[in-house]
């Protein structure tokens, strides 16, 4: 099972040292900026990442806007992982980016 959170909930995990963070957009998009320390798991191949997480640990699901990392977070809950999507994604991001 996953939950949608606000930009505002994954900024303070971040100050607080407490983010693990999935980036499902592609490739080219990651690497125009990407929060310090995300793991990219494309949607377009994400399961062969799959091997990148564990279900013991939370991770915060973002993409561009919020409508690809909902189906990304939707499926890792469904098979035990412990998700949240993050709604706004990175157009709502205004933290340091790498």
């Amino acid at each position: 099972m996953f939950e949608n959170v606000d930009m505002q909930v994954l900024e303070t995990a971040i100050k607080e040292g407490n983010a693990n963070v999935i980036d499902c957009r592609e490739v080219y998009e990651y690497e125009e900026g990407h929060i310090p320390g995300s793991i990219n798991m494309p949607t377009s191949d994400f399961l062969s990442h799959i091997d990148k997480i564990n279900k013991e640990t939370h991770y915060y699901v973002i993409c561009l806007t919020g409508a690809r990392s909902q189906m990304v977070a939707r499926y890792l809950g469904n098979q035990g992982y412990q998700v949240s999507n993050v709604n706004g994604g990175m157009i709502m991001y205004h933290g340091e980016t790498e």
